[in-house]
């Protein structure tokens, strides 16, 4: 891993002082008792640098390499959606795309592929033991290492060879599937800001897009079964 420019200038004064600091004291006619002290103070000074140079890489690691992502890219919507839920999709999936590291964006609500966003594959999706373990918990499932995961075949068909992956539950009917670049690409801004728009997504699509033979939410101030004013 290299170094940042403040950590190399912290490292390099801190190996500097260390030298002088014992060729100070090899050189010295006598060990007087200031001058053991004075060496002691400028030793622990000098590794302090070091070490700051080595915190210093801690708190700000080397990004993870992207990977070579094979794909075209595309956006997919499904058909007979209303003009609420393509806009919600289509400015969610663009905002995930542009501010966090995806490479892919799937939403899926009631077995329907909803949308299919970023570099896309030929293969339809199928959701598998995760996406329903997801929904189920309704707890989000975040594969930071796909190739570690025994069932990470659940997600070839999204994009070959993923790295990392981000199945947020969309209530007990939708998941939300976010591709990455890189292994460990997502932070937990990232994780937070795909959570806040899945709520809002699920909202939507919970109104609008009722499972088969449940009638949507009625409009504000009607009942079910009776008819809204005027009509």
């Amino acid at each position: 891993m290299s170094l940042p420019a403040p950590a190399k200038l912290c490292l390099s004064c801190g190996l500097l002082g260390l030298a002088l600091t014992v060729s100070n004291q090899l050189t010295a006619g006598s060990l007087s008792p200031p001058l053991e002290r004075a060496g002691v103070l400028a030793s622990l000074l000098a590794v302090g640098l070091m070490l700051v140079a080595v915190l210093w890489t801690r708190a700000v690691p080397e990004a993870a390499a992207r990977a070579p992502l094979t794909g075209r890219e595309g956006l997919e919507l499904a058909e007979g959606l209303s003009a609420a839920v393509a806009e919600e999709l289509g400015w969610g999936s663009r905002m995930l795309l542009t501010a966090t590291p995806a490479a892919v964006v799937l939403v899926q609500w009631n077995q329907n592929c909803l949308l299919r966003r970023g570099l896309l594959a030929d293969t339809p999706f199928t959701p598998g033991a995760i996406c329903r373990q997801a929904m189920a918990r309704g707890r989000v499932i975040s594969l930071v290492n796909l190739a570690l995961y025994p069932g990470r075949e659940e997600f070839a068909a999204l994009l070959p060879e993923l790295p990392a992956v981000v199945v947020q539950p969309l209530g007990e009917a939708g998941v939300l599937v976010v591709g990455g670049w890189a292994p460990r690409c997502f932070s937990r801004a990232d994780l937070t800001w795909i959570e806040g728009w899945s709520q809002r997504l699920t909202e939507r699509l919970a109104g609008v897009c009722a499972p088969p033979g449940v009638p949507p939410d009625p409009a504000p101030g009607t009942e079910r079964g009776e008819p809204a004013a005027g009509s």
